[in-house]
């Protein structure tokens, strides 16, 4: 923290903070005169309730006419500051006048505290605790620059000396209360400069974190534009490919010209997965936020996304749905979920050998949905499965035929579980296979 004893802030920050710091001000003004006006009440209340005898406020006339000027004045502190409190939120904009204001009623309740001091005895070396009291409260609640500190600082000693002689204090008692008053009012000061200079490194670093996330927001919204492009234009080359292949496979090819064929579509199915991954990931899409759902019977819906990866899979029938309900239903979002699926069969025919089985299980249990995911291929490992779907962990694991990972796949798989108000989990034994189980609630 960068302290300011005799220094400005940097013009960047100083014109803002003095917005913000006058508005504060005016804020405890406000505060600080209701409770001092309420305890000059309190007071005033007790002259009357209580016999002369127990307050002997008999002995100081003194204390029954600065009481009264209390309660008469502290009133209009209370209500002008509410007023510029208003207006500084309309206008935003702190003025001389306002700063003036603080700087008097700072000087009000110091002097107040020092003249009541005073009327308690004519000696202030022997009881200055509401001098220090007051002194201590307006350098809490209250900043200023260090010149209009200093300017306080001396009109406060001018009305002090002023209270000595009206005392008739003789040299050196007027020394010793001199004295007093120079150690209270350098404690003061550094206080004073002490606080400012904290609350001026929160304001800078509070700017500071407001510019950083407005240029990370400008920085996220470009990357944003620049992943749809780059997406978009990956598509198409990706969907000529893929076209293409479909159309060779049309003639009379080889077994070679096949397999090469294959392998050409599933790396565009590859692609474009992590295509769709990599922008859900930087777009943020998969929050529950204005996701739209509609009521869908999972045994249907689970069979066409089989259908559609034993089509992807030339005929072969290594995916498979095992239904234990007739007929079972959930809000669902087309759009997103069949992603989830899609995903974890995906993972499941990475780590598992060709002629293995992915089981799709549908059953109800304790009136929740529940849908398994389950292999019998590689497993996994224990000490990865607490960070399997935080994203980017680390835990992404090559497949059986060299397939890579995003690392970012299963994050947004549970992003969309948890986005449809459901839970899921993995259970897995290395060299016995893997089963994700994904909870949902039932539509009602």
């Amino acid at each position: 923290m960068e302290t300011h004893f005799f220094t400005k802030l940097p013009d960047k920050y100083s014109v803002a903070f003095r917005n913000y710091y006058n508005y504060q001000n005016l804020l405890s003004v406000r505060t600080a005169s209701f409770i001092f006006l309420t305890l000059n009440l309190v007071i005033r209340i007790c002259y009357y309730v209580f016999p002369e005898s127990l307050t002997k406020a008999q002995n100081f006339p003194e204390f029954n006419f600065v009481n009264w000027i209390f309660i008469i004045v502290t009133p209009f502190f209370y209500l002008v500051s509410h007023l510029l409190v208003q207006q500084l939120r309309k206008t935003r904009r702190a003025t001389a006048e306002m700063a003036l204001f603080t700087f008097v009623f700072a000087l009000y309740l110091i002097v107040g505290g020092m003249y009541s001091s005073f009327i308690s005895t004519s000696d202030p070396s022997n009881a200055l605790t509401l001098y220090l009291i007051a002194l201590s409260i307006v350098s809490f609640l209250f900043i200023f620059e260090w010149y209009e500190t200093v300017v306080l600082l001396v009109g406060i000693e001018l009305i002090f000396t002023m209270l000595l002689f009206h005392a008739q204090s003789g040299p050196t008692e007027m020394t010793h209360n001199q004295l007093i008053s120079a150690i209270l009012l350098s404690g003061f000061y550094l206080t004073s400069r002490y606080f400012f200079s904290y609350k001026a490194s929160y304001y800078g670093q509070i700017v500071e974190i407001r510019q950083k996330n407005g240029e990370i927001e400008k920085a996220n919204t470009f990357k944003n534009q620049v992943l749809g492009t780059v997406a978009h234009d990956l598509r198409n080359p990706i969907a000529a490919v893929e076209s293409l292949a479909m159309m060779m496979e049309m003639e009379d090819i080889d077994e070679d010209t096949q397999e090469n064929l294959n392998m050409m579509r599933e790396s565009c199915v590859k692609a474009r997965t992590i295509i769709d991954d990599l922008l859900d990931a930087a777009r943020n899409e998969n929050s529950g936020a204005g996701m739209e759902t509609k009521k869908t019977e999972l045994n249907q819906f689970l069979q066409g996304l089989v259908d559609a990866w034993k089509i992807q899979l030339n005929g072969r029938s290594h995916v498979v749905l095992i239904s234990n309900v007739k007929s079972v239903s959930a809000m669902i979002n087309h759009e997103k979920f069949p992603r989830v699926i899609d995903n974890l069969i995906s993972n499941a025919l990475k780590f598992s050998k060709e002629e293995d089985k992915i089981e799709v299980h549908l059953n109800i249990v304790k009136n929740r949905i529940v849908i398994e995911i389950k292999d019998h291929g590689l497993g996994i490992p224990q000490h990865l499965i607490p960070k399997l779907f935080e994203r980017f962990s680390g835990a992404g694991r090559t497949g059986l035929k060299g397939e890579q990972s995003t690392g970012i796949g299963l994050s947004i798989v549970k992003d969309i579980v948890v986005a449809h108000e459901g839970t899921i989990k993995v259970s897995s034994e290395e060299g016995k296979g893997s089963t994700f189980t994904v909870e949902l609630p039932k539509a009602e």
